[in-house]
C-alpha cells in the first residue's frame, strides 16, 4: 500500500511539527494521571496507550497513575456493600479496603498494563505497597476531625523516588494504582490525583497531566482557558469561578507546580490521543497551569 500523495503533505507536516517537542522532552519525566472516560470508552482506552507506548519509544519516561472509583462502587454493589462518602471521599472501612486493593490493584491495574503491553510498550503494574512506593498515613476531614471518620483513607508523607528510577529510567512504563501503606503495614485508600501530583514533585517532572471529563479550566466568561498562570488560578479559586470537581485538580496541579513541576495540564480525555495532542501540539487539548 502506497501513501496518497494527495495526503502526503499534510501526514509530512504533522509528523515534523513533532519534532521539537520530542527534541524537548526526550529523557524527561512526565506524569499522567489516566481517569474519567479515557479509562472506560474502548477507542479512548486503545489511543491512551499507543501515547503512552510512542512516548516511551521517543526516549520520554511517562509515569501514569490510575484511578477505579466507578470499578470500586459497581464491586461493592454487587457484593451488596452500599457506598458512603464524606466531603466527597469514600469511607473505606476494612471490608472495602479489601475490595478497593482488588480492584485498583488487580482488575483495573493489569488491564491497564495488559493494554500498555498489547500496544507494544513493558508497563509493570505497581501499587504503593511495593517498595514500598507510597507512605502513607491517615486522613481526617478537618481540623479536629476524628481519624475513624473515614476509615483507610489516606495521605501521601512520602515517595520512594529509587522504585521509579529503577522503572522509569529504564525500559519500562511504571503504572500505579494510589494505595498506600502507612508505617504499621496498614494499607490505605488515597486520591489518585493527590498520588500522581506528590509523584511528579518528587520527580521534578517536566510535565503533571490530569485526564478529566471536561474540556478543560472555564474563565469567569464560562469559555475555556487554553492557559492560566498561577496567580490567576488562584484568584480564580478565591472568587469561586473554580470551584467543585475542578478544585482539587486545579489545587493539585498548582501544589505541583509550587514544588519545582514545570507545568501542569487539565487535559481533555474524552478526546482521542489527548496525551499525545497535549504534548506535542502548540494548541492542545486542555488547560495548561504555570
Amino acid at each position: 500500500m502506497t501513501l496518497n500523495l494527495n495526503d502526503a503533505p499534510n501526514v509530512a507536516h504533522v509528523l515534523t511539527s513533532a519534532l521539537p517537542y520530542i527534541q524537548r522532552y526526550q529523557g524527561k519525566t512526565i506524569v499522567v494521571k489516566y481517569g474519567g472516560n479515557a479509562m472506560t470508552e474502548q477507542r479512548l482506552k486503545a489511543s491512551f496507550a499507543r501515547d503512552i507506548v510512542l512516548m516511551k519509544l521517543v526516549g520520554i519516561h511517562p509515569i501514569i497513575v490510575h484511578g477505579g472509583g466507578p470499578q470500586i462502587g459497581d464491586m461493592l454493589k454487587r457484593i451488596g456493600k452500599e457506598s458512603k462518602f464524606v466531603d466527597g471521599m469514600r469511607v473505606t472501612d476494612a471490608e472495602t479496603m479489601d475490595v478497593v486493593e482488588m480492584i485498583l490493584g488487580g482488575l483495573v491495574n493489569k488491564e491497564i498494563v495488559n493494554l500498555i503491553n498489547h500496544s507494544g510498550g513493558r508497563a509493570v503494574g505497581l501499587t504503593g505497597k511495593d517498595g514500598p512506593l507510597i507512605i502513607a498515613r491517615q486522613l481526617g476531614t478537618g481540623a479536629g476531625a476524628p481519624k475513624h471518620e473515614l476509615g483507610f483513607v489516606g495521605e501521601v508523607s512520602g515517595i520512594n523516588r529509587s522504585v521509579l528510577d529503577f522503572f522509569a529510567g529504564g525500559a519500562f512504563i511504571p503504572v500505579i494504582a494510589p494505595i498506600g501503606v502507612g508505617h504499621d503495614g496498614a494499607s490505605f485508600n488515597i486520591n489518585a490525583d493527590l498520588v500522581a501530583g506528590k509523584i511528579a514533585s518528587v520527580m521534578q517532572a517536566e510535565k503533571l497531566m490530569l485526564l478529566t471529563n471536561t474540556a478543560g479550566v472555564l474563565g469567569e466568561d464560562g469559555q475555556l482557558l487554553n492557559s492560566i498562570d498561577a496567580a490567576t488560578t488562584r484568584r480564580f479559586i478565591d472568587n469561586g469561578t473554580i470551584s467543585g470537581g475542578m478544585l482539587p485538580k486545579v489545587q493539585t496541579a498548582l501544589d505541583a507546580v509550587d514544588a519545582g513541576v514545570r507545568r501542569a495540564h487539565i487535559v481533555d480525555g474524552r478526546v482521542d490521543h489527548a496525551v499525545l495532542l497535549e504534548l506535542f501540539t502548540d494548541e492542545g487539548v486542555g488547560t495548561l497551569i504555570e
